[in-house]
């Protein structure tokens, strides 16, 4: 299952809190604008997930990462991005070994610097795309994968 609190703090890395707060803000009034409600309200949430099945901002950006990730696995993308996506079987001999070589994971490069390095993509999609249920990594139909990657953080709530 994923550890929601260390995939959260990966996001948070590849995209800085405060923009994303003020992209939640501005999405929290699009919805009370489209579901006719007030500022002081209460409910908010409720209308963003059930009503209007809207994605907070940081698990859009996980969503829209997993499906460049899917894309470039499949060879639907740039090769330049897809040549940033290694299999852990692929990589050094040395990770041959690990259990993950037979999990159809990606490898992750290390990053040094956890403020500009780890918001790359070369970073940042092999975590997201790990983090990935195993079921929803081995889907062969891309409308399948999309709609089941959008359900995954509905029911979480």
């Amino acid at each position: 299952m994923i550890n929601s609190h260390l995939l959260r703090r990966q996001i948070e890395l590849m995209s800085p809190q405060t923009i994303t707060n003020r992209l939640q803000r501005v999405m929290n009034v699009a919805a009370r604008v489209v579901s006719d409600t007030c500022k002081y309200d209460r409910g908010l949430k409720t209308v963003l997930h059930d009503e209007l099945h809207w994605l907070n901002v940081h698990e859009r950006i996980e969503y829209k990462l997993g499906l460049m990730v899917y894309r470039c696995l499949h060879d639907w993308t740039s090769q330049y991005l897809a040549d940033h996506l290694i299999p852990t079987s692929d990589a050094a001999p040395c990770r041959l070994r690990l259990r993950s070589a037979n999990q159809n994971r990606l490898a992750v490069p290390r990053c040094r610097l956890s403020t500009c390095v780890c918001q790359a993509f070369y970073h940042a999609s092999p975590t997201v795309g790990n983090s990935l249920p195993d079921e929803l990594r081995n889907l062969d139909s891309f409308d399948g994968f999309k709609r089941f990657l959008k359900t995954t953080p509905f029911s979480r709530y």
